[in-house]
């Protein structure tokens, strides 16, 4: 566990998608192929296994064989942040397994309740002896976990690291957070990508998407660079693209997995999440978005603005 020590986490971390071969099995080195395509694009980490990865629907054999490869594949160029978002009972054991496969850091979603709960909670997944915890403030329909409690958490537990906000709105809470925190908390964008110059004028230190790596790294690195207004260009012609896959969350997996089947980096854009939300009219649509992100992609390349970077 010695990337994270090394280097702290900014800019692209991705949330690896989950490839299946054509009998319906975990493809592993589809896997391990995309790993390397998102490193050499200049994604600074992975989190795996998450919402994205199809983690409900992976037994536990294969969600270790999934970290195992990623860890593999990584070989330490960046770090591993597992994902331990399970009931009470179930997380310190998937905790203890993901850090002891080798994982930098864990990432967990803790629902909030009433605050004595939740603190008791964020104080047991302290117990498990991560050096950099991720907490993940997610809620789809509110506001999420108080601030004012989160800023307490923070500084009475030194391996909380970041927070992953994942609420409604995003953009107010990200500033609270870095106010009420004197900025030693980093913030995570997840679901809110396509605010993504909101959050980077807000002071995010890194964003979660799935896909689209070089066009993420290269709007990040110019944003980061002072060339704002040509970060914002290039979002704009990204962001069609953005409001199609995040309808859903299962939407958002069929497309970037038939985004990697198109580029040859996974065998099949086959998923196991129900698919009610997506039909052929979908897909038609969905061809004619990956053909602009191709394009696009291909002409960042040429830039050469999807490099590697670091603050």
């Amino acid at each position: 566990m010695g990337a994270v020590r090394e280097m702290d986490l900014h800019g692209i971390v991705t949330v690896l998608n989950t490839p299946f071969a054509l009998d319906g099995t975990p493809d592993l080195e589809g896997l391990a192929r995309h790993v390397q395509y998102a490193v050499s694009a200049g994604v600074n980490g992975f989190l795996v296994p998450a919402m994205a990865s199809e983690v409900g629907y992976l037994t536990r054999d294969e969600r270790r064989a999934i970290v195992a490869t990623v860890i593999e594949a990584c070989a330490g160029r960046v770090p591993v942040i597992g994902g331990a978002t399970a009931p009470r009972q179930e997380r310190r054991h998937i905790v203890d397994e993901l850090l002891s496969q080798g994982c930098d850091g864990i990432l967990s979603a803790i629902p909030f309740t009433n605050e004595d709960t939740y603190r008791n909670e964020v104080q047991e997944l302290a117990r498990s002896g991560a050096d950099y915890l991720m907490i993940q403030d997610w809620d789809a329909a509110g506001y999420g976990v108080p601030v004012d409690l989160i800023a307490m958490l923070a500084k009475e537990i030194p391996s909380i690291r970041c927070l992953k906000v994942e609420v409604v709105p995003t953009g107010v809470k990200y500033t609270q957070v870095k106010e009420a925190t004197a900025g030693k908390l980093q913030v995570a964008g997840g679901w809110a990508v396509m605010h993504l110059i909101d959050g980077l004028d807000r002071g995010v230190d890194m964003f979660m998407p799935t896909g689209l790596h070089e066009l993420y790294v290269g709007i990040v690195k110019l944003y980061r660079e002072g060339r704002r207004d040509e970060a914002i260009r290039w979002f704009r012609r990204l962001l069609p693209i953005l409001t199609f896959s995040n309808q859903h969350l299962d939407v958002s997996i069929c497309f970037f997995k038939r985004l990697l089947f198109r580029q040859g980096i996974f065998k099949t854009d086959s998923v196991r999440v129900s698919v009610r939300f997506w039909d052929e009219a979908n897909q038609r649509q969905a061809d004619v978005l990956i053909e602009e992100a191709l394009a696009l992609t291909a002409e960042m390349n040429i830039l050469g603005h999807c490099t590697k970077f670091g603050k």
